[in-house]
């Protein structure tokens, strides 16, 4: 993505966090997950969003068009996230993907012009994740071994196949053959493995702790897919920050999975273009 301006923010610590502005209308945040950034994840979604929404494309640090800082911690990214919403300073309405999930959880808890949010298939803490969601984990927890394993040998598109093994359905995994998927997103793996390095090396919850769900205000739509590989381990996160948040819902769309931001966007984009045109409306 070479277009479009950029809209800057300085997060907590300095760090400048920077996104790609395209579309019209109302700011809609969209915040990318463990892999990706906001200058290619949201490539294939953007073309059913753009004619109703200002979509704002941030990075974490280190990502995309952002600025780099040695803390890559959770608390970190939070920041970062939280900065780049408050910078926008009217009412915007915010998305997140994954490990993106809970970074706009901790923007609306913090920001008061979010006016709705919505997350595809939320990450979560172990205790989110569920007893049953275990196995799940393990399944996702091998995956990123063997990520680890080809990037060291500096084979970074093994290492996004061997994460779409672990988090992906057959036909995401085929859907994406023969298309320049893999050159695109490879590039973030090393970013990837920071990120879980940190996921893994903390027990704080941060903003999906109870207490912190608690104090989000704004509506909240948590979207799962009916096909994705690890649905009891994400479905669990989702039910769970449901259960915490004073006005949320949980649906899950049929026929997708994980990946369905990039293999069906029209179908991602319908869920989003209700929910936040219905939040928009003056009460």
């Amino acid at each position: 993505m070479t277009e479009a301006r950029i809209h800057n923010a300085v997060s907590a610590d300095g760090t400048e966090i920077a996104g790609r502005v395209v579309g019209q209308g109302p700011p809609l945040v969209l915040v990318h997950g463990a892999i990706g950034d906001g200058e290619f994840a949201w490539t294939e979604l953007l073309p059913h969003l753009t004619d109703r929404f200002t979509c704002y494309l941030p990075s974490t640090r280190g990502r995309g068009v952002s600025g780099d800082h040695a803390d890559h911690s959770l608390h970190r990214l939070q920041e970062d996230i939280t900065a780049f919403v408050a910078s926008i300073v009217e009412p915007t309405c915010l998305m997140g993907w994954s490990g993106g999930g809970p970074l706009v959880l901790g923007a609306a808890e913090q920001v008061d012009t979010v006016t709705a949010v919505a997350a595809w298939e939320t990450a979560g803490s172990p205790e989110a994740f569920g007893a049953d969601g275990m196995a799940d984990l393990g399944r996702l927890g091998a995956a990123i071994e063997q990520v680890g394993m080809a990037a060291n040998e500096g084979r970074l598109v093994d290492a996004l196949r061997a994460f779409l093994v672990g988090i992906c359905n057959d036909e995401e995994i085929v859907a994406v053959e023969g298309t320049d998927f893999h050159e695109g997103w490879s590039g973030g793996v090393p970013e990837m493995l920071v990120y879980f390095h940190h996921v893994m090396s903390t027990d704080d919850p941060g903003p999906v702790a109870p207490e912190a769900l608690a104090r989000v205000t704004a509506p909240l739509l948590l979207l799962t897919g009916g096909e994705t590989l690890l649905a009891t381990m994400l479905g669990n996160a989702s039910r769970y920050v449901a259960d915490h948040v004073t006005d949320a819902q949980v649906r899950e769309i049929a026929g997708v999975g994980h990946f369905a931001p990039v293999v069906a966007p029209e179908v991602v984009a319908a869920e989003l273009t209700g929910f936040f045109e219905s939040a928009l409306q003056p009460v």
